[in-house]
């Protein structure tokens, strides 16, 4: 077990790191890209200018983690712990990432890229995309119940397969709520 240690551009990459336990740890700068973190616990842990991108998370556990400016890319969030798992992300790149089936109630993404990320059947009821690309994101059967999407941009989602109740857009947004109709939505007319 590891507890409030502060991590500096350490190189992981590739390296299997499964079944520790990091409390309250700093990771500035580490490179963890396909590092097998399999079983591993962190709680109450921030990774700053981190690449954590193809890591293994299966039954990995994400308790209070706050991820700033790093790189997730290509990561199956969905294979993590539902155990106390609660993450947000800031300024992070998650493209080709999936949370299939994820909890993540309250969720805060703010200025992130979520490109082709998976959100399949994910709870994100209350969540916050702020100023965030969603550009070819999966929403499907997911709950965004009171989410909020007003400065989030290049999203798609069907009101018909997801669940949208009081969700918050933006007037510009509309667009994406109406994707799959094949219409021409004119703002200057």
């Amino acid at each position: 077990m590891e507890e409030n240690k502060t991590y500096e551009q350490e190189d992981l990459s590739g390296q299997e790191l499964f079944d520790g336990e990091y409390i309250k740890c700093t990771f500035n700068n580490c490179n963890f890209s396909r590092a097998n973190l399999r079983g591993t616990d962190f709680l109450d842990c921030t990774f700053n200018t981190c690449d954590l991108s193809l890591v293994t998370m299966q039954h990995a556990g994400l308790k209070n983690i706050h991820f700033n400016s790093c790189k997730l890319m290509g990561i199956n969030f969905g294979l993590c712990s539902n155990f106390m798992f609660f993450v947000s992300f800031s300024n992070c790149v998650l493209d080709y990432s999936s949370f299939f089936q994820k909890k993540m109630k309250k969720i805060h993404f703010n200025a992130c890229s979520l490109k082709q990320v998976d959100f399949e059947e994910a709870d994100l009821s209350m969540a916050i995309f702020s100023d965030c690309d969603l550009t070819d994101a999966n929403f499907s059967r997911t709950n965004l119940e009171k989410a909020d999407f007003r400065t989030a941009r290049n999203y798609a989602l069907d009101p018909e397969v997801n669940k949208i109740k009081k969700a918050k857009f933006s007037y510009m947004g509309i667009a994406g709520l109406l994707a799959k109709h094949n219409i021409d939505i004119e703002y200057d007319v």
